[in-house]
């Protein structure tokens, strides 16, 4: 035995007495031992070294390290493709190890490498449904969808978003399949396809209301669903269902201010929060690979970190804009109604973001809102503006002023 020969032996010694240490050894520790036994007994313990790598990249000393927390997910990602593709674990290692890497190449304005990897984590996903690796052939589609509507290719993410509803078919009663459904309404809306848009979200309505005679889902989500489905019904010029599904949503809120839920449930702000943005992207610049935006549609905690970054980094000059506009007497008053509409929903964007704690930081918000909305005296725009606020207030269990704001909004004739 030569020398080098030794000391590869003495590195997997160690290597083999740190995991065999009594307490158990730290992240880094575990990465150091992985990495000298994966080259001794790679089906063994690559999957371990990449699992340990993704771990070691959120550890908290790189935390404010961006570039090295990418380092070392790449390494996990590079680690995780040698794989042996006979482990059943190498497809949800693999995307798991993905993930994190695209996030860190998004955090650091890397999108083209992103949008790759993301890519790569959809392809990971199929190939592990065909091997019977994963149940749903849709697994590591998540991303894609959301990183081809920042860039305004929404016609591609809603064909990659129809997959991730399609594997959930058929949608039930107790299955979560709002955060899939809105994702790919948002999509078919945003691609011009409005038709298909409403079928989806008329499907998603209809699930959300057999989970309520199930007593399995909120009163206050179906008012949410049903306002929302009314917008989309105007939008489409079908007024006839867009008043059906007001009243419907009326006569649920009245439920709720006479008796409250039937039962408790979690707190439904980040699903008012993101119908709300969504309700609110016609206000916003079309996205574009060179200047790309928000994926409304989704939760903001799931936009790409620099779209988010940058998204609420605009909150104080939208601030700034919105008072400059109010203080301003020349200022057309519908130009100064659409610029406070967008500082609510970016408000609400953030405040979600922080906590779920609305009620107080957004109330001025929109009983400002409905004061601009009466001094233009035009019946559209204060209808949109009730509406905004009884479902702000909807949401933040405030049912029987959400009640008598919404009625006063169904009262209002069209304009």
């Amino acid at each position: 035995m030569n020398h080098s020969e030794k000391v590869d032996q003495d590195a997997v010694l160690r290597a083999r007495t740190i995991l065999l240490e009594s307490d158990r050894p730290s992240v880094a520790r575990q990465v150091e031992a992985y990495r000298v036994l994966s080259a001794v007994s790679p089906l063994t313990y690559v999957p371990k070294l990449a699992d340990a790598l993704v771990s070691y990249g959120y550890e908290w000393e790189v935390r404010d390290l961006p570039e090295v927390r990418l380092a070392r997910h790449a390494e996990a990602a590079a680690v995780a493709r040698r794989i042996d593709e006979g482990d059943p674990r190498r497809a949800t290692l693999l995307v798991r190890a993905l993930d994190a890497c695209q996030h860190g190449l998004y955090a650091l304005g890397r999108r083209a490498e992103g949008l790759a990897v993301c890519e790569e984590m959809a392809a990971a996903g199929r190939w592990g449904f065909e091997h019977g690796q994963v149940r749903s052939p849709a697994y590591g589609h998540w991303r894609l969808a959301e990183v081809l509507a920042e860039e305004g290719r929404y016609e591609e993410a809603a064909e990659v978003c129809e997959k991730s509803v399609d594997a959930e078919r058929p949608l039930t009663a107790g299955d979560n399949s709002f955060w899939a459904v809105v994702r790919w309404v948002a999509a078919l809306d945003a691609a011009g396809q409005q038709g298909a848009a409403l079928v989806a979200f008329a499907e998603l309505v209809d699930v959300t209301r057999a989970e309520v005679a199930a007593d399995s889902a909120s009163l206050a989500m179906l008012v949410c669903q049903l306002v929302h489905q009314a917008g989309m019904l105007d939008g489409a010029d079908r007024r006839a269902e867009a008043a059906a599904a007001r009243q419907e949503a009326l006569t649920l809120l009245a439920d709720l201010d006479r008796t409250g839920e039937r039962r408790s449930w979690s707190d439904m702000s980040s699903w008012w929060v993101v119908l709300f943005a969504l309700s609110g992207r016609s206000a916003e610049p079309v996205p574009t690979a060179r200047r790309p935006g928000p994926a409304f549609g989704a939760p903001c905690l799931q936009w790409s970190p620099d779209i988010r970054d940058a998204y609420l980094d605009g909150l104080g000059p939208l601030e700034e804009q919105v008072t400059a506009l109010r203080e301003d007497p020349s200022t057309p008053l519908p130009e100064l109604i659409v610029q406070h509409r967008r500082l609510a929903v970016r408000t609400a964007v953030y405040r979600d973001r922080l906590n779920h704690r609305l009620l107080e930081p957004l109330r001025p918000l929109f009983a400002e809102g409905v004061a601009l909305a009466r001094r233009l005296a035009d019946p559209g725009t204060l209808r949109g503006a009730l509406t905004d606020q009884a479902m702000f207030l909807l949401a933040a269990r405030q049912y029987g002023e959400a009640y008598d704001g919404f009625r006063e909004a169904c009262d209002l004739l069209d304009p």
